[in-house]
Order: C-alpha cells, then sequence, then structure tokens
C-alpha cells in the first residue's frame, strides 16, 4: 500500500499546527489605513556639497529616527525604499502639519557671536558668508537685526536636548542642552568673549540660528568673567516657549542637521474610525461570503462539498498565519485580497471534483460502480495537478508585479494575494485530499455513493449533454461580439476618458467628516470663500465631503477644515492623500511598465507551457478583458487610481486562469489524438470544463458581491471593477480565447512528431521518452 496518503496526513498535521502556534501567539501587523495614523513620504535632494545617494539617505533616516522618538509616538516605523525615499509611518498622528514641520526641517543648528545691531536687511538678505556670517532679524525686537559673526559651533557638538520646564527662576519652559569634547570648550571661549562687551551692548549676545533663523540671542550674565566664559559643557535656550515648542525644539537640536534636504512627494492620513470601520466591514463580507461559498459547493458537491468547506476554513487559518509569521503589513486592499483569495481557494476543488465526477461517470456502468470512488477522485486529484499550477503561476505573476511596482497600501494586496494563491494549493491538494481519502474509505460512504456529489452528473453539464451546443463553431459570430464591445469600451475611454486618481495624477484629496448633515453646494461655497475656488467638492460616502485640489499645504488644509466646520460644526479629517507632482508621474509610468510587463509575463509563460497560438489567444483575450472593464468605469465615471490597478492586474490572473483550464484539457485530447479536428476537440474541451468555470466563477462572485455591498466605499470601485472581470473573463475564456486559438492553429498548425529512427511510427516508442512518461503519470490531464 503507498504511503502517500500517510505523508500527506502527516504534513497536513504539520501545517495546522505551525498555523495555530502563530495564530494564537502573534498579532497581526496593522497598516496604517486600518489603525488611523500619517505616513510621510520624503525624498532628499542634493545639496551644494552632498549628494543625495543611498549612503547620505541612510544618515538622513537616523537623524529622522531621533526626532520621531523625541516626539513620543507610540511605535512609529522609519524604513528606506531605493536610494532616495525615505518612508515614516506615525500609527494615531491624525494632524500631519507639526510631523511634518519636525521632520522635513533640515535643523542646521549654529551657534554666533553678535557683532552689533542695525536696523535693516543687508545685501545678502540674510544668506550666509563663506564663514558664516549673516545678518538675521532680532527675536527679541520686531524690526531690528543682529550682525553676527563667523559660526562658533554647530549642532553636531551637542550631546543632548531636554525640554524642562524652569520652576525655580519661573522663567517658562526652556531647552537644556549639553555639549560634547571641544563643543564645550567653543561655547566657554565665545560667551567668554560677549562677557567683555559692556552691559546692555549687543555685542554681549549670542545667537543661536536653526534653519536660517535666530531662535534665541540670550545677553551674558554680568557674573561670567571675561574671557573665561560658560564652562562646565551646558547651557540653556530661552525664549518663552511653550510645552510643545520646547518639545520640538528639542527634538530638532538631539536629532541633529540632515545631511541632505528632504521633500514630502507623498503624504497619506487615515482617521481612527474609517480603519475601525474597514475591519470590521470586511470581517463582515469575508463571513457573509464564505457563508454563501460553502453552501453553494455544499448544495453542489455534498459531502465532498462538506470537506471542502472545512479545508477552506483551515486555508484561512493557515493564511492568517502565515501572514503574521512573515511579518507582512495588513493593509485595507491587502484585507481584501485576504478575502477574495477564499473565493479563489474554492478554484482548486472545484478543479478536483469537477475531474472526479467525469471519471466517475465513465465507470458507472459497471455493476459495483460504489467500489470505483477512490479511483475517480485519486484520478481528479492527479489529473488536476497541471492545470492548478499554471493557472496559479499566472495570478501570482500578477501579485509579484504589484509588490514590486506598487506603493502604498495596495501593496499589501500583492503580498496577501500571492500568500492566499500559495495556501489554496495546500488547501486543495493536501487537505482537502486528505479528508477525502479518509471519508471514502468509510464503508458508510462507499455503499451510498450519492453523498460524496460525484455521483451525480450536474444541472450544468446535464443541460449540455443534452443541447450538445457547438460554441466554437460560431467563432466569427463571437469575433463580432467581442469587436462590437471593444468599440463601445474605446468609445467611452475617447469621449468620457478616465478619472485619474490624486496618485497617477498629483495634487491632494481629503475626505472630512462633520457632525451636522451638510450640503455639498454649501460645502463647496465654504471652500472657495476660504480662497479655493478650483477645488472640486463632492460628497462621499455616508454624508461626508471630499474635496480635490493641486498642490496643498498642511496649513491651507486646515483652512478648508476650519471654513467646512462653519457649516458643518465639528469636523474630522476620515483621510487624506497627499501625491507630488513628480510622484504622480512616477506611479503613472510605473502603472503603465506594471500592465507591460504583465502582459509579457503572462504571454512568455504561456509560450513556454504551451504554443506560441495558444499563448497568443490567451494574452489577446485577457487584453480585450482589460479594455473592457477600463472601459466600463469610463462610461461610469469611477476613478481610475492605485486600488483600481490592482484589480486590473487580478482581473488579467483571473482571466487566463481560466483560459489555462481550457488549453489544458485541449493539449490533453490532442495528444491522446493528434489526428482529431481541432475544432471538435476545443469545443468539446469548452463544453467539459464549462462546469467547472461556472461554478468557480459563482464561488468567486459570492465574495465580491459581499465586498461590494458590505465592504464600504473603500473597497466598492475595486469590488465593481472585479465583477466586471471575473464576468467577462468566464465569457472570453469560450467566446474569445478558444476561437482565436482555434483560427492561429488552422493557420499556422503544429509541425507532426516525428518519430524517432529507426521506430515504427506507430509503436509507442515513437513517442519521446518526456512524452511517455507524462502520459505515463497522466500529467497534463485536467478538468
Amino acid at each position: 500500500m503507498s504511503r502517500a496518503p500517510l505523508w500527506r496526513a502527516i504534513v497536513a498535521l504539520g501545517v495546522i499546527a505551525a498555523s495555530l502556534f502563530f495564530a494564537l501567539t502573534q498579532s497581526p501587523r496593522l497598516g496604517l489605513d486600518l489603525r488611523g495614523g500619517t505616513q510621510i513620504v520624503l525624498e532628499t535632494k542634493d545639496s551644494p556639497v552632498v549628494e543625495a545617494d543611498a549612503e547620505s539617505t541612510q544618515r538622513a533616516l537616523e537623524v529622522l529616527r531621533q526626532r520621531v522618538d523625541a516626539l513620543g509616538v507610540s511605535e512609529p516605523s522609519l524604513y528606506r525604499s531605493g536610494q532616495q525615499r525615505i518612508f515614516v509611518e506615525l500609527p494615531g498622528v491624525q494632524d500631519p502639519r507639526e510631523a511634518a514641520e519636525v521632520i522635513g526641517r533640515t535643523a542646521q543648528l549654529t551657534v554666533h557671536p553678535v557683532r552689533g545691531a542695525t536696523d535693516k536687511q543687508d545685501q545678502n538678505k540674510g544668506e550666509p558668508a563663506k564663514d558664516g556670517s549673516r545678518t538675521l532679524a532680532d527675536p527679541d525686537q520686531q524690526g531690528a537685526f543682529l550682525r553676527l559673526g563667523p559660526t562658533a559651533l554647530t549642532g553636531e557638538g551637542v550631546k543632548d536636548a531636554e525640554a524642562v520646564l524652569d520652576q525655580q527662576t519661573m522663567s517658562g519652559w526652556t531647552v537644556n542642552l549639553s555639549f560634547r569634547g571641544q563643543a564645550g570648550k567653543d561655547w566657554a571661549r565665545v560667551t567668554g568673549a560677549a562677557a567683555c562687551a559692556p552691559q546692555g551692548a549687543p555685542e554681549r549676545r549670542v545667537a543661536i540660528v536653526l534653519d536660517g533663523k535666530v531662535l534665541s540671542a540670550p545677553g551674558v550674565n554680568p557674573d561670567v568673567a571675561c574671557q573665561v566664559g560658560i564652562s562646565g559643557g551646558s547651557t540653556q535656550i530661552t525664549g518663552g516657549f511653550g510645552r510643545e515648542e520646547a518639545r520640538e525644539l528639542a527634538a530638532l537640536v538631539k536629532g541633529g542637521a540632515l545631511p541632505v534636504p528632504v521633500e514630502v512627494v507623498e503624504q497619506r492620513t487615515v482617521g481612527p474610525t474609517l480603519g475601525a470601520d474597514a475591519i470590521a466591514a470586511s470581517t463582515q463580507a469575508a463571513i457573509i461570503g464564505l457563508a454563501l461559498t460553502a453552501l453553494f459547493i455544499l448544495v453542489v458537491y455534498r459531502l465532498l462539498g462538506a470537506l471542502a468547506t472545512i479545508a477552506l476554513a483551515l486555508y484561512g487559518l493557515i493564511s492568517y498565519a502565515a501572514l503574521v509569521a512573515l511579518g507582512a503589513t495588513l493593509t485595507l486592499p491587502g484585507l481584501a485580497g485576504f478575502v477574495l483569495a477564499i473565493g479563489m481557494a474554492v478554484d482548486a476543488n472545484v478543479l478536483v471534483f469537477e475531474r472526479a465526477r467525469e471519471e466517475y461517470l465513465a465507470v458507472r456502468t459497471l455493476k459495483s460502480a460504489s467500489a470505483h470512488l477512490d479511483k475517480p477522485l485519486r484520478t481528479g486529484f492527479d489529473k488536476t495537478w497541471s492545470a492548478v499550477v499554471d493557472s496559479n503561476v499566472t495570478t501570482l505573476l500578477a501579485a509579484g508585479l504589484l509588490f514590486f511596482f506598487a506603493t502604498g497600501p495596495v501593496k499589501g494586496f500583492g503580498v496577501t494575494l500571492s500568500i492566499g494563491v500559495l495556501v489554496s494549493m495546500i488547501s486543495a491538494l493536501v487537505i482537502t485530499r486528505v479528508l477525502a481519502d479518509f471519508v471514502i474509505r468509510r464503508r458508510f460512504v462507499r455503499d451510498r455513493p450519492g453523498l460524496t456529489g460525484i455521483a451525480s452528473t450536474g444541472r450544468v453539464r446535464s443541460w449540455l449533454a443534452h443541447r450538445k451546443p457547438r460554441l466554437v463553431h460560431h467563432r466569427r459570430r463571437w469575433f463580432g461580439v467581442s469587436a462590437l464591445l471593444l468599440v463601445v469600451a474605446i468609445t467611452g475611454i475617447g469621449l468620457r476618458g478616465l478619472d485619474f486618481g490624486v496618485e497617477f495624477t498629483g495634487g491632494r484629496l481629503v475626505e472630512y467628516s462633520t457632525s451636522k448633515p451638510v450640503d455639498v453646494d454649501a460645502a463647496r461655497a465654504a471652500v472657495s470663500d476660504a480662497g479655493f475656488p478650483r477645488a472640486l467638492v463632492q460628497e462621499s460616502g455616508d454624508g461626508d465631503i471630499s474635496v480635490r485640489t493641486g498642490e496643498l499645504s498642511n496649513d491651507q488644509q486646515h483652512t478648508i477644515k476650519t471654513a467646512l466646520a462653519e457649516e458643518g460644526g465639528e469636523v474630522t479629517v476620515e483621510r487624506d492623500e497627499l501625491i507630488g507632482p513628480s510622484l504622480g508621474d512616477e506611479l503613472r509610468r510605473n502603472a503603465l511598465i506594471t500592465l507591460g510587463i504583465a502582459v509579457a509575463a503572462q504571454l512568455i509563460y504561456l509560450s513556454v507551457r504551451f504554443r506560441w497560438t495558444f499563448a497568443a489567444a490567451a494574452v489577446s483575450a485577457m487584453v480585450h478583458d482589460v479594455l473592457l472593464v477600463v472601459g466600463l468605469f469610463a462610461w461610469l465615471g469611477k476613478p481610475v487610481d492605485s486600488v483600481f490597478l490592482a484589480a486590473l492586474l487580478t482581473v488579467i490572473g483571473y482571466s487566463v486562469n481560466d483560459t489555462v483550464v481550457v488549453f489544458d484539457r485541449v493539449r490533453e485530447a490532442r495528444r491522446r489524438d493528434p489526428a482529431a479536428d481541432l475544432e471538435t476537440t476545443a469545443n468539446r474541451a469548452v463544453v467539459q470544463t464549462l462546469p467547472r468555470t461556472v461554478n468557480t466563477g459563482l464561488g468567486a462572485l459570492f465574495i465580491l458581491a459581499a465586498l461590494a455591498v458590505l465592504g464600504g466605499d473603500s473597497l466598492a470601485d475595486f469590488s465593481v471593477a472585479l465583477i466586471a472581470g471575473v464576468v467577462i473573463g468566464m465569457a472570453s475564456t469560450v467566446f474569445t480565447a478558444v476561437p482565436i486559438a482555434v483560427q492561429l492553429e488552422g493557420s499556422h498548425p503544429a509541425p507532426p512528431v516525428r518519430p524517432e529512427r529507426g521506430e515504427d511510427s506507430g509503436d509507442s516508442g515513437s513517442r519521446r521518452p518526456l512524452e511517455r512518461r507524462g502520459r505515463a503519470r497522466g500529467s497534463g490531464a485536467v478538468v
């Protein structure tokens, strides 16, 4: 007896045990779009003396880390991406103005002796000379300026900086500085020189400058001796600071100067309630979608459907465990990918069950058909391996492209979709098989094969057997319908255009919720009166107001928020996305590159697995599906953003997935009978696999419909794109991909397989070794 079932059971138990361990001992890492907070993406720029490269960007990252730590943000995350990008994630920070100001400042701290006072700015307008001397505004006297001498010391000499409330002298909040090494001696030297000037003279002051602004210019106390100065390696900066100002200054000074300037190229803020609502909605959608899918496969496949439902539940456990074990960040699109992968996990089960159903029906005429339950099921698992691998690889290609080229939360979709696809193979081909092998060996089941669900023909298969449709024969008709739909889609793109999101155009999109209902016209007038007449103001979600503009600073965003508060009472920022123009161009370019690579990758992979004619047909159908989905969004006026791009790449994977299953069946039939008419073979393959296509599509549609209804605005457009893609993909496989393949094969037929020299062409030895081995194993045969 084969030991394979035992090994499969051991592997299944090991995977489940490991999954339980990780699921119970580790918590998921939620993205900011689920837990609320602010993400700021910085790009380093060249300075006159330092080039912005990986090394200088890494030094800037360490400086920023100290600044963020000093701000007291809980569990911040900072990391470098590429040569010049720094991602800063600040959970719980809802007002990005303070964080962006502190993080983005260069923080060049210098100390200067004061050479005198004047009432006007010099011709350099505050720019420093080579030795650092300059003229800047006096912070203690409006309209006055201080002439500063050469730089005495810089922020690099500061060892520590701390905001302190001075309760002894009641001078309020101050910043205490301590110096390291030579810097302490330099401080004593500059204060000692200032102590030689008469009391009240400007020369008795020492100026502390940060980023071209005099923070404080205190006079040296009378008890400080001339040429001795303040020793001890420490001092105190006073300046009428508030608590937050003192903390901010201490953070900047302690963190030190950035080696290169930085620019905010992207900024996202998500309110605390939006993330919680998204988690609740997605969880509800997952439960309802999974329940509907489970009910569907229970009705269609009965006992085997019940086993598949158990395997799907374990699939959810294993996927979640893999996510937390890898430390992947779960984002809102990633959560959608996790839910969607449940529907895709049904695919492998349906492939197996439909093939097993075919095998069982083939031996049903035997006297003891029940004795053959195990063999049809084993054949179903063995011969669907090729189709499962091919179809899942096409989806993994799309998910991988999302991971490498996407940005922000959408990258998480690629991660969870990849995990889901891989785990679905384990769920269907290992766990479901272990359960099925155990059950069909029970005498109660063997005596009642009807319980398994594979002993019946199925309604779709019965209808097809009765009608015997010649779908491929009418391929010119289908070409005409496809061409008409493409004309409608392209016309929509040309006439109505595409509503690109801020990711692709640059600008800022802010969504506000108000405590009182606000009419969109009143909100539009309030924003216009606030100084933004060209802003696009729309109603969003459940009574929220969205404002989309070009470049908008954090202070200007706060002005709009204040203006809306006059109409709607208390105003909360639910979502805030800022994309710089350079990043918008980059993301738009990357989107086109991603789509191009997706098409090329599918073409190359399919050309390896099939003839180029089949690969070209599959890719043509895929492009057809993409154009129809894009055209639909153009006609509906829905936004085309990074989430839509994720949906589009998923449609690409799903479209090819569906087509590959049919092509595998055609390949199997042609191996058995190379001389058979291709049109007849292809038509038979379509009819045989159509039940799988319908059942798999319905399983995915249950999940997507639940996401569309319950997932909220964030996932509604995503779900609509995928629903359209699934429906179009199911139809294009039958009416576009297969007819094109038949047409191309007719024009460019495959060369006949030549027998090996010295062997009879009719002998089995004429087959190539790989072909003989493949047929012996049953590889290449699918549903």
